[in-house]
């Protein structure tokens, strides 16, 4: 495994593994992380329990998932819940996450790809099979227009970034396409975010796509 990532402040992770041979792997793996407070949870005893960062779920029937994100979401609405699963096809994980899911990996995902899930979800991100998102946005711009507020207004280079960010491209992946430091890319996500009011990539994609994709740039660059 790579170097353990070294969080500045405690980030508190709930693992709710039903199965022990699981349960231990990924506390294994989890533990390696400095910074992370590693908690095990149950559904029975969360509206006693602190609140979380992330939640870990690894459930050994599919079909509950679903209901345990809701019940997570609502006992604690902050929680970040990352789903673990054999189902790894698009539409399992569709489902996960428009039901509140920000994370989904497969249950043979490696100690680093736990990880860096970890970390991207505790950032606000969501991790997940690019074709699975790229799925999820076309469906989402495809239901019709947004009505709520008017359509933002993009600089030209903002939506060169947006047209990519919908094709579930990374921040590095849109840097090298377009030729400019990943913390650049970063900045104007980050920069549409505020103008759309949403917080998350997912979101951005698809409020803004909808409302900008085809609208012409404002004169700042």
């Amino acid at each position: 495994m790579e170097e353990p990532r070294n969080y500045a402040q405690h980030l508190k992770v709930g693992l709710l593994a039903v199965e022990p041979i699981r349960r231990t792997g990924l506390r294994s793996i989890l533990e390696e992380i400095r910074g992370l407070e590693l908690i095990d949870i149950d559904l029975d005893g969360m509206s006693a329990a602190e609140p979380l960062d992330v939640a870990v779920v690894s459930l050994m029937i599919p079909a509950e998932t679903l209901e345990t994100i809701d019940r997570l979401r609502t006992r604690m609405p902050g929680v970040r819940v990352i789903v673990m699963s054999e189902d790894g096809d698009d539409e399992s994980v569709i489902t996960a996450i428009t039901a509140g899911a920000k994370g989904y990996l497969q249950d043979n995902a490696t100690p680093e790809e736990v990880e860096r899930a970890v970390a991207v979800v505790a950032s606000g991100s969501i991790w997940a099979p690019r074709r699975a998102l790229s799925m999820l946005v076309d469906r989402m711009l495809d239901s019709g227009p947004l009505t709520s507020r008017s359509a933002p207004q993009f600089t030209h280079r903002e939506l060169e970034v947006l047209q990519l960010l919908v094709s579930a491209r990374s921040n590095r992946e849109i840097a090298l396409a377009l030729g400019i430091e990943v913390r650049t890319v970063k900045s104007y996500v980050g920069r549409m975010m505020r103008k759309v009011g949403v917080g998350n990539r997912i979101a951005l994609s698809i409020h803004a796509a909808k409302h900008a994709l085809g609208s012409g740039p404002d004169r700042d660059s």
